[in-house]
């Protein structure tokens, strides 16, 4: 598996990474794949404390706890579950921060995070607090690196602004291409993407239509992806779909990983074997280019 540098840290991240929300809770499920994972040379693992009341960071923990010092562990904060577990809230606070940490910290069985992401945000929160309690954790040696997982615009803005942030996650695909936007930017600010969503629900896998329903997908209506998809397919035909979806992400050299979930080992499989084939050809992509549209992000977008 290829690896790439996440941001301007010192993490070499396999281009594929695990997007451990959709491991469940049945852990030798969860195990396999997990396994299944380090097999093909994935070494970037992604989950959050909001994923099952925190029992995926154990899951996660638990698993990766003999080759702890081979890979790198991402999890997420800033979302509060209330008492009887049935809604969240939103806590972008410091002292939350610093609380919650602790709390991940025991869950995965470790004693620090190579990637810690704001699990949100909008532009009413206060950044700098935010920023504050990152940057401090970083030098407690609680966290190595931080990010945000966020598509607000605004938000994003201020955060590469206003912090030394080495990650944005964001969803990036064939029929989500508005991360495009902000590649020139991370590039001159030696920030990655990491790259969620690049299926698209299952659209851009070869069961593509049967994942379709009548209210379509983003800026696509159901009749524009009957007509789509089979042309992505027909244009590119040495290429299985998620072969070409995985590898148009993967053309973008801003984007350090792109993680697609796993609820198989043969999905898992599937898609690192997507990633490992060649590259897209300028030819190849100008074809996609053309027939995708490059949608925006609404500009009041918060």
């Amino acid at each position: 598996m290829k690896k790439r540098r996440l941001g301007d840290s010192d993490l070499l991240v396999s281009e594929i990474g695990l997007g451990c929300m959709s491991l469940g809770t049945v852990e030798n499920q969860a195990s396999e794949i997990i396994q299944a994972a380090l097999d093909e040379g994935i070494n970037y693992f992604d989950t959050a404390d909001l994923y099952d009341f925190g029992m995926n960071e154990e899951i996660v923990g638990k698993n990766l706890k003999s080759v702890r010092d081979k890979v790198y562990i991402a999890t997420k904060v800033g979302n509060r579950w209330n008492e009887n577990k049935d809604s969240w809230s939103w806590d972008p606070s410091g002292a939350h921060i610093k609380t919650a940490v602790k709390d991940s910290l025991k869950r995965l069985g470790t004693d620090y995070i190579d990637l810690y992401q704001l699990h949100g945000g909008t532009i009413s929160d206060n950044i700098e607090e935010t920023v504050e309690a990152f940057e401090d954790l970083k030098k407690e040696g609680y966290i190595r690196y931080y990010g945000i997982s966020s598509i607000r615009p605004n938000v994003i803005k201020e955060f590469t602004e206003k912090s030394e942030l080495d990650s944005v996650m964001m969803q990036f695909n064939l029929l989500d291409r508005r991360p495009e936007e902000w590649l020139s930017l991370f590039a001159n600010k030696q920030i990655s993407m990491i790259a969620r969503g690049p299926l698209a629900k299952g659209l851009l896998s070869e069961k593509m239509l049967e994942k379709a329903n009548e209210d379509g997908y983003l800026d696509y209506s159901y009749h524009e992806l009957k007509d789509l998809l089979p042309q992505i397919k027909d244009k590119l035909s040495d290429r299985k779909l998620n072969e070409t979806a995985l590898q148009y992400v993967l053309s973008h050299q801003s984007v350090a990983t792109v993680v697609p979930g796993a609820s198989s080992v043969q999905q898992l499989r599937d898609n690192c074997q997507a990633a490992n084939s060649p590259s897209l050809s300028t030819t190849e992509l100008d074809i996609l280019k053309r027939l995708t549209k490059v949608n925006k992000y609404e500009s009041h977008r918060n």
